[in-house]
């Protein structure tokens, strides 16, 4: 090089200065001068202007020292742990990288995305109400025309929610979604009509949410994925959700004809049931009735059939004597009971062939009684 060697050839040409016959500047003591402040400098910028092509020192050094410093730190990026980067060159993927120190080549080449693929992020759909200090009600954000949906029975209900979302693909939620936020607010709100639009109003209002909510994290996350959109549907939180408050009143009294109508159903019912279960209890009875009435005839005609064989029988063995006993027998139960008199026909004229039998009797009657 061009210091390498002095004049004559023989000795190092040292380019900070020669301590006078050593090959180097000197310390401490000796025999010459220290060299100067400013004589150094100005060997050193000799020196590099013998180095650098055209002798143009100053300027070249600065572009040089530009150029490092664009290439080296220009291309320098930090991720976060809980965020992830893209690299890409003149807009087109180049790989994805995690949490730490990274390098890509400088902008315009290539530029780094970076986003935080664990932070949660929401979205309103619908209207927020607040009351004033009258306590009139107002709308704070958004539309009405997002909160109003059709049901099922054909009532309008104001449902206002809220979906939380955060970022599953970062290529995914880079490339193919525009507008993420739009498009994840416009999906959320045509699954939540569709919901809505299978169910009645008074669930809504009451009971299903909780099933509400599940049914459209499904939904969404199917559209979404479908999309390619690169977003996790975390939670899908239901606000608000009642009548209009221009309909607000008329929809409680027609919940309450709806409630006094299931009340009188009830009683209908309970009503119905007590009066059947009596006609049932009922119609057992007489059942029973008769049929202990038939098991007493049929054992009565069953027993009289008997008696009348066993008569048969003892008429077939002594025929004068049973015709004798039933005639007796017949006779008694004939003049059991009646007013009798017997009159003699043997006794004479003179006598009043007559017996009161009726009149002896009540006189024993009479002194029984006493």
């Amino acid at each position: 090089m061009p210091w390498q060697n002095d004049n004559d050839g023989n000795r190092p040409n040292n380019p900070w200065g020669n301590g006078g016959g050593g090959g180097g500047p000197r310390r401490g003591g000796g025999g010459g001068e220290p060299p100067q402040i400013d004589e150094f400098i100005k060997k050193g910028q000799d020196q590099l202007k013998n180095i650098l092509p055209g002798g143009k020192g100053g300027f070249s050094i600065i572009v040089i020292l530009l150029a490092i410093l664009w290439i080296g730190f220009g291309g320098l990026y930090f991720v976060d742990p809980n965020e992830e980067a893209v690299v890409l060159r003149f807009g087109k993927f180049v790989k994805q990288t995690g949490p730490g120190a990274g390098w890509h080549l400088p902008y315009p080449i290539e530029s780094v995305e970076i986003r935080g693929v664990t932070d949660e992020k929401q979205i309103s759909i619908g209207s927020a109400r607040r009351q004033d200090a009258r306590g009139r009600s107002f709308q704070t954000s958004g539309g009405r025309d997002e909160s109003l949906m059709l049901t099922q029975d054909e009532n309008i209900v104001d449902v206002r929610f809220n979906v939380v979302w955060r970022i599953g693909s970062l290529r995914d939620y880079l490339f193919n979604m525009q507008d993420p936020d739009r498009t994840i607010k416009s999906v959320a709100e045509s699954a939540m009509r569709e919901i809505v639009g299978k169910n009645q109003i008074t669930p809504i209002i009451t009971t299903a949410r909780g099933q509400i909510e599940e049914e459209a994290i499904r939904i969404i996350q199917s559209t979404l994925n479908n999309y390619g959109a690169g977003v996790d549907i975390l939670r899908v939180q239901i606000i608000e959700s009642q009548a209009p408050e221009e309909v607000k009143d008329a929809f409680l009294d027609v919940q309450k004809a709806e409630a006094d109508q299931q009340r009188f159903q009830n009683e209908a019912e309970a009503y119905r049931n007590q009066k059947v279960r009596q006609a049932e209890g009922e119609a057992e009875r007489l059942v029973q009735q008769a049929e202990a009435y038939r098991a007493t005839t049929v054992a009565g005609a069953q027993g009289e059939a008997a008696r009348f064989v066993s008569v048969y029988n003892e008429y077939a063995l002594a025929k004068d004597v049973t015709k004798k006993r039933i005639y007796l027998e017949t006779m008694e139960n004939i003049l059991t009971g009646m007013d009798k008199i017997i009159l003699d026909g043997d006794a004479g004229s003179g006598v009043v062939p007559y017996l009161p039998i009726n009149e002896i009797n009540k006189k024993q009657q009479d002194k029984e009684g006493k």
